[in-house]
């Protein structure tokens, strides 16, 4: 079984050491450095001075990293992130020209600061590029396509793009097929309704909407959607409509995916398509409320064309600062960060359909540029190499991480350890404000958590574990592609939950950017203990959570038990 205690010693070895001595001088009655003037009254004998020790000299790289950290600013990193999280560039969608533009804007930053293209690129200027490119496909909605409408009797309302929310991957054909309305709030009414009665059908009804806003809500929320149209499903409806009360815009056709050509059956991604068209019109709305349960004399009509196939290009950004030592120069620190968001989503509340994303995960992006700019600036650099990386498509399922734990830039048996940043900027958590504090998913998975305690202790940081949260959110975030691979990764945040998640409000300037650049210096001066430490990092094999990484590492190491360098 590990010593806590021990493992704390190792992992604070080579982190800056500031010593501030206070010294107490004890002075003689009415004299301050030897005054003429006598005492107005009898006083005490004078106490004997103590000897001081000496005030330490900071050595050269604890003098050096002090240096770094003043260098990182919360004005600097306001600027990043004004630019990443603003309309101009949409809500950096996978993908998107805003997700093209973020890009090339982290390259650029990565350039300014001095740190090094990482990926083989013959045609690159040196034969090194900050883009590791995927090349993919993406499959679209064909919108040109759409036609629709519900007639009952002569009367016939038409459906247009904005009045729906509807996402397919196989063209739709449906003409004039019989409406069938099911009232939910009918008590068995699912359970009563037969093959017969559906099969073939347009099934109206009234499903529980939903909404991210409160995230317990929406699990439950979507838990009874999903029992809902499971049922239904069983008995072969055409299709399944759902009335949009909540909003009268709908998000139109949804679908984009990306293909990776690479991955079995051309491994699609991009979640699983909803089968309910979800129609936000008024009309159709006042049509249902006057319908009868049961059989209708209305009739659907549908038609939209096979998603459009065309190739895309995405991109990791990557860059390195080489280590400074020999030996360990060759095994590899990552620091990183998701640069996308879900885009623009038509017919949110309030009319801003641009979910900027500053929070999730602009802010996490701003540090590993401001994180690559300090460190690059240190004169005596760390032992191990630094390497800074931006993901593409998180939002999409962790595509950029999983692309680079199939395709490593280094090799994956001398990464040693992965930080990533995400949710750092808002201290507004919806458990109370989070100033000075963060937390890492998976907190005692391995030695990773104190060595990051160590560090905030003396930087006046409290890191700690979520008791709720730490282990629940270790999967929801680009730490697990690579933990899954067998390295010790953990994603470090503030707030895991916190107002306008995955809502359009999460704007730049909600960020309290004062406590993000301390944050900052936290990061920084934990990685400096990382790369400067020979021991590497290790998964904590007494946790049972760890079982499944700990034997990838040992796969990863062929098999090797021992310590590695």
């Amino acid at each position: 079984m590990r010593d806590p205690m021990r493992e704390r010693k190792s992992g604070e070895r080579g982190l800056v050491q500031w010593a501030l001595a206070v010294v107490l001088l004890g002075m003689a009655g009415g004299g301050i450095l030897g005054s003429a003037q006598p005492p107005a009254r009898p006083t005490a004998p004078p106490k004997v001075r103590r000897a001081v020790a000496p005030k330490a000299e900071p050595t050269a790289a604890e003098a050096d990293q002090k240096a770094m950290l003043g260098t990182i600013s919360a004005d600097s990193l306001r600027g990043h992130l004004r630019f990443l999280a603003s309309d101009l560039l949409e809500g950096r969608d996978t993908p998107s020209r805003g997700l093209d533009v973020a890009a090339e804007y982290i390259a650029s930053q990565m350039m300014r600061a001095g740190v090094a293209p990482a990926v083989d690129d013959p045609g690159a200027s040196g034969g090194k590029s900050y883009f590791q490119v995927a090349r993919w496909q993406v499959s679209r909605p064909d919108r040109d396509s759409f036609s629709g409408g519900i007639e009952l009797g002569e009367e016939r309302l038409p459906l247009s793009l904005d009045q729906i929310s509807f996402q397919t991957e196989q063209a739709v054909d449906l003409r004039a097929v019989p409406l069938l309305k099911v009232d939910l709030k009918e008590a068995d009414r699912l359970a009563a309704l037969t093959e017969a009665q559906v099969a073939g059908k347009a099934v109206l009804l009234d499903l529980p909407e939903v909404s991210r806003e409160d995230r317990a809500r929406f699990m439950e929320g979507m838990r009874v959607r999903s029992q809902i149209l499971a049922q239904l499903n069983r008995l072969r409806p055409a299709l399944v409509l759902s009335l949009g009360r909540q909003s009268t815009v709908g998000r139109g056709l949804l679908g984009t995916r990306l293909i990776d050509p690479s991955r079995p059956a051309g491994g699609m991604r991009g979640g699983p398509a909803d089968p309910v068209l979800t129609v936000h019109s008024p009309s159709v709305v006042a049509l249902y409320d006057a319908m009868a349960d049961g059989e209708t004399r209305g009739t659907l009509t549908l038609r939209v064309g096979a998603p459009v196939v065309s190739p895309v290009d995405l991109k990791n950004v990557i860059g390195v600062i080489p280590g400074s030592d020999p030996v360990l120069r060759d095994t590899y620190v990552l620091v990183s960060a998701h640069y996308d968001h879900v885009g623009i989503m038509p017919g949110a509340p309030g009319g801003d359909n641009i979910y900027n994303g500053a929070n999730d995960d602009a802010s996490g992006v701003v540090s590993v540029i401001e994180l690559a700019s300090a460190l690059s600036r240190l004169r005596i650099k760390p032992k191990r190499s630094l390497v800074f990386i931006a993901w593409f498509g998180e939002e999409k399922g962790l595509l950029g991480s999983r692309f680079y734990g199939q395709h490593p830039v280094f090799p994956l048996d001398r990464t040693v350890a992965m930080v990533n940043l995400e949710q750092v900027g808002r201290t507004d958590s919806s458990e109370g404000p989070q100033v000075n504090t963060a937390s890492l998913t998976g907190f005692d998975f391995t030695d990773l958590g104190p060595i990051f305690q160590a560090v905030g202790e003396k930087l006046g940081i409290r890191v700690y574990k979520h008791e709720q949260n730490s282990d629940a959110f270790f999967g929801r975030s680009d730490n697990q592609a690579l933990a899954d691979a067998g390295i010790p990764a953990h994603t470090l945040c503030v707030a895991f939950v916190y107002p306008d998640y995955h809502q359009p409000g999460d704007h730049w300037e909600k960020i309290d950017y004062d406590n993000l650049a301390r944050v900052n210096q936290l990061v920084a001066l934990s990685l400096v203990g990382i790369a400067e430490n020979p021991a590497a990092p290790k998964w904590n094999e007494v946790n049972p959570k760890t079982a499944r990484y700990v034997e990838a590492w040992k796969r990863l190491q062929g098999g090797a038990n021992g310590d590695r360098p």
